[in-house]
């Protein structure tokens, strides 16, 4: 029986499709073709937002019989997204002052999350990386000024930080001003809960962390509270959230102690707070009475100095998301044996620990060799959520990302799970973890022990 032979031509199309920032595929392989003879020809259909690259084609003929192979090589021909080569992001951050562990745990997980933004982008084939310049604030609003200026002369229009909101409401007007994009990932003061500016903050405001600290006071049986706090946005935020809250589970702060967050020593706020919890002790007994202390980590100096009053180490110590996990707490003896005394319970935000977490907590603690805050999961999540936005947008521009970002965030569920933002652009309400120190075997530790439901208003005891 004869073969009748005929010409075909054939026609691949390779379709080129962004998917949420950007399309992945950027090639295509045929083989392992068997035809008759003839001549085929290729040609291109290319479905994009963007010119991703050109494509070098060939036009061949095939042979009688057997097997033969037919390769399209595409070639990236520039920077196609029309980002620069180097795309800066700042990072201010406590690497000294009172919340340096925190500082130095937040570097690290951001430079985990721009070690794999830039594998990604290289992956895409997109000729950008991203530099991440670190500035320390000390946790000082006019250094936090002086270090944002000087990232905004160097062009750095994204920046991660800071920490504290004394620090983020000083730098605030500035940032506006000059559209520079800052994420905070832990500044909860409700006062800065404010729509259409140009800060988003990726933790819920201490709305929430007032009520899951009013719960706990509660569920301890805690009737008569003496607060003692850092004097600035922050502490005078949640230390009236938590009193309003406690109120109205009929508890009661008693006494009230502000203090200089520049305070070096805590000698006179320490005699003061042994004589109200002497007088409310006597009155009530002490397991009716408790301490709330708001602090970031000089609370470390001041359980020491409260260590040396036998009648503080009789009641309760409750703290917040400023002392949660601090290594400065930890590492001193005498503060960490006081914080296991006075069983201090201290409130931070609860990321959704799922495979993601686990993937980034490991990274994380394999470069600063202990378990980092919530926070640091925040800026890990920032540095992508900003490398998202910059490819939805194609430039780097502060404007552009920040009326995509709402959206892109609501739809990233990251290492703290799902990021969804408020109309203030401040993540809604999540649960929040309680951590104290235990003492084991002859070592001091961080531990998790409790966590409150925001939803149901309760404390589960783990």
């Amino acid at each position: 029986m004869g073969i009748k032979k005929k010409a075909i031509t054939t026609t691949m199309a390779v379709a080129l499709v962004v998917a949420l920032v950007v399309g992945l595929a950027l090639g295509y392989l045929v083989s392992m073709i068997t035809a008759p003879p003839a001549t085929a020809t290729v040609t291109e259909t290319v479905v994009s937002t963007k010119t991703l690259a050109t494509t070098v084609f060939q036009t061949t003929t095939i042979p009688a019989t057997g097997v033969f192979t037919l390769t399209v090589t595409t070639q990236v021909t520039g920077i196609p997204t029309g980002l620069p080569k180097e795309i800066l992001i700042g990072a201010l951050l406590p690497m000294t002052g009172p919340l340096a562990s925190f500082g130095e745990n937040d570097k690290a997980a951001i430079e985990v999350a721009i070690e794999e933004i830039n594998a990604f982008l290289k992956d895409l084939g997109i000729p950008s990386t991203v530099k991440l310049l670190v500035e320390d604030t000390e946790v000082k609003p006019a250094v936090a000024l002086e270090k944002l200026t000087s990232l905004n002369a160097k062009g750095v229009k994204f920046i991660i930080g800071p920490m504290a909101s004394s620090e983020l409401k000083h730098i605030k007007g500035y940032a506006d001003a000059n559209k520079i994009l800052l994420f905070s990932q832990s500044s909860t003061a409700p006062e800065l809960a404010i729509e259409d500016d140009f800060i988003f903050r990726l933790c819920p405001c201490d709305i929430w962390q007032g009520r899951a600290i009013a719960r706990m006071l509660h569920e301890s049986n805690i009737k008569y509270i003496v607060a003692v706090w850092r004097g600035d946005p922050w502490g005078d935020g949640l230390e009236r959230v938590v009193k309003e809250r406690f109120g109205e589970l009929g508890g009661e702060i008693a006494y009230e102690i502000r203090y200089d967050p520049d305070a070096k020593e805590f000698s006179a706020e320490v005699s003061t707070l042994a004589s109200k919890v002497s007088e409310l002790v006597n009155k009530y007994g002490a397991d009716k009475v408790g301490v709330l202390d708001i602090s970031f980590e000089e609370a470390a100096i001041l359980l020491k100095q409260a260590s040396e009053y036998d009648v503080l180490g009789k009641v309760k110590w409750f703290g917040s998301d400023g002392t949660a996990l601090s290594e400065d707490i930890r590492k001193d003896p005498t503060s960490a044996s006081f914080s296991v005394k006075t069983k201090f319970l201290n409130s931070i935000f609860t990321p959704t620990k799922l495979k993601k977490y686990s993937e980034v907590r490991e990274k994380i603690i394999s470069k600063v060799g202990r378990e980092p805050e919530s926070y640091a999961y925040n800026t890990y999540d920032a540095a992508w959520l900003i490398a998202l936005s910059l490819l939805c947008v194609g430039k780097y521009d502060s404007e552009a990302v920040k009326k995509v970002l709402p959206t892109i965030a609501n739809n990233y569920f990251g290492s703290t799970g799902w990021m969804i933002l408020d109309k203030a652009g401040d993540r809604l309400p999540t649960n929040y973890d309680f951590w104290t120190i235990v003492e084991e075997a002859g070592e001091y530790k961080w531990k998790l022990v409790a966590m409150y439901d925001v939803v149901m208003d309760s404390i589960t005891w783990h």
